[in-house]
């Protein structure tokens, strides 16, 4: 089992994560392989069905949050307007109260679309590594190369691989020239997992790696014989290690002149991959940009129209340019979301909002008792009106006055102060000249340093 430690990708976040799916990867691979069929396109296209059915609940609870949020978001712009004007600390902390009142009432939290996202995020970050790297991973791959490598070390100790000029070589060797000085196999290895077809002719010319085999198959192609990873790596024709701008560049300068297929081949990938991520987008629902949401949130929903354009031609930009491997990861992952998206979007049409918000509220009220607190209580502070809260905040003035043993000033005894302490401090200046305000400063501090 040496293939599985193979330098996999060790975050302190990412790394254990990539690690359980490298198990799971692990396990496709070699069920393929006992069936006949050991190819790591296939293995991706399964690896990624199965993580995205296990994350399904997940799916399955943001997009019923966004629906919801959709009824919900009404009632709380209608708070927000409520309270526009209040700023001062109990206006904003009865807003408050109702507002959790409204999240309740659906059954939601402020939160629960973010705290999805959270948990998938590291979960499809870790998928692209265990794919970005199968030998790590898969103990099979892993240990076909190292035979590969064993011999390369035996001859020149993997000089000619570090010095080659060969710009695939050269950029494979720089990302992991840490693996090859912590240890030098499995660095090799590394680096010939990322190396194109013509490049790997170079180096099995160099080192007289044609006639080598792993479990009695050759590893490499031949004329007659296509090799083991040559057998790992075809998907319809198409071999995975490659990039679709490599395969163009080679279609381009054939020597039998221009390949015209071979360059609509290559371009498969990231079209499907273009294709396949805007049909995704159209199939999430889509945030409404209108007059009756906050400047906020109409900016979030522009934001999220941009996002939806731009990233199916991101994801053709960046299949066109990584491995073809990638690119197929990415096409199985639009295509499976897409499905589920259909299937969900016909459960939540299905669902009755106003009996979720029956059952919520039932849970609700359980919940309030369980905790000793009265729910009628709770919902009349949760619906108390604007003009309540004005006069609470009054009364609750008045009754410090009065414990305090001060008795309520009326009108006309305010005005009298307010004569008073104009006339006391506008003594011997004109009013409203510098002289007086300088001799209201003045006297301000002589009273209060008394």
């Amino acid at each position: 089992m040496s293939g599985i430690i193979l330098t996999p990708y060790d975050g302190k976040i990412i790394g254990p994560i990539a690690r359980i799916l490298g198990y799971l990867m692990e396990g496709i691979f070699s069920l393929l392989n006992l069936i006949g069929i050991p190819n790591i396109g296939l293995s991706i296209i399964l690896f990624t069905i199965v993580i995205y059915l296990l994350m399904m609940p997940l799916t399955i609870k943001q997009q019923k949050f966004s629906k919801l949020s959709a009824k919900m978001n009404p009632e709380l712009q209608a708070i927000q307007a409520k309270y526009k004007n209040k700023k001062d600390n109990d206006s904003m902390m009865q807003m408050n109260a109702e507002q959790q009142a409204v999240y309740a009432k659906y059954g939601v939290s402020p939160t629960g679309s973010c705290v999805q996202l959270l948990i998938q995020m590291p979960i499809l970050f870790a998928l692209y590594r265990v794919i970005y790297s199968m030998p790590g991973y898969v103990t099979r791959i892993a240990e076909t190369f190292r035979v590969l490598a064993e011999k390369i070390i035996s001859v020149d100790n993997g000089e000619f691989l570090k010095s080659s000029e060969l710009n695939n070589v050269v950029t494979a060797v720089r990302m992991y020239s840490k693996n090859l000085e912590l240890n030098l196999t499995n660095g090799i290895i590394d680096v010939l997992n990322k190396l194109s077809s013509s490049d790997m002719n170079v180096m099995s010319e160099h080192y007289d790696l044609s006639q080598l085999t792993y479990e009695g198959q050759l590893i490499l192609s031949n004329d007659s014989t296509r090799g083991l990873i040559d057998t790992y790596n075809n998907f319809l024709g198409i071999n995975i290690g490659n990039s679709p701008s490599y395969m163009v560049s080679q279609a381009w300068n054939a020597e039998a002149g221009i390949q015209w297929l071979a360059i609509i081949v290559a371009f498969i990938i990231p079209v499907l991959s273009a294709v396949t991520q805007w049909i995704n987008t159209k199939l999430m629902p889509q945030a409404e940009n209108n007059s009756s949401q906050n400047d906020q949130q109409n900016t979030m929903a522009q934001s999220m129209k941009t996002m939806n354009t731009v990233m199916p031609i991101m994801s053709a930009f960046f299949c066109y340019t990584l491995p073809a491997g990638m690119g197929l990861y990415w096409i199985a992952g639009s295509v499976v979301r897409s499905i589920q998206q259909v299937v969900i979007n016909k459960h939540i049409d299905k669902m009755d909002i106003d009996e979720v918000i029956k059952k919520n509220e039932s849970k609700r009220i359980k919940k309030l008792e369980k905790a000793g607190i009265d729910p009628k209580t709770v919902n009349k502070n949760a619906t108390i009106s604007t003009r309540n809260v004005s006069n609470t905040v009054v009364s609750n003035k008045k009754s410090m006055s009065e414990r305090a043993g001060v008795k309520p000033m009326t009108q006309e005894e305010k005005d009298e102060a307010m004569k008073k302490s104009t006339e006391y401090y506008n003594k011997n200046a004109k009013p409203g000249s510098i002289a007086s305000k300088a001799n209201m400063v003045r006297q301000y501090n002589e009273k209060n340093n008394k």
